[in-house]
């Protein structure tokens, strides 16, 4: 593996696939003397995607809705 300019380094597929690393998935790294350790992070930086986009479009809608009609809008 080569380091970027940026500072970024590919992870092989296989290691990806074999932990369940997606793109988004929110990773941790350990310094271990001159070793880095990189982890699943055990909580999303930030509440994770979900939390985002609910925090994002909070406040955003300008129309009420009943369930019904939002049921019949996602089923048309």
């Amino acid at each position: 593996m080569r380091l970027t300019s940026k500072g970024q380094v590919t992870i092989p597929q296989a290691i990806r696939e074999e932990l369940g690393l997606l793109a988004g998935t929110e990773v941790e790294f350990d310094v271990d003397g001159d070793a880095v350790r990189i982890t699943k992070a055990t909580r999303p930086a930030g509440g994770g995607r979900g939390r985002r986009i609910t925090d994002h479009l909070k406040g955003k809608g300008n129309r009420r809705f009943t369930t019904a009609q939002l049921m019949r809008l996602m089923r048309a």
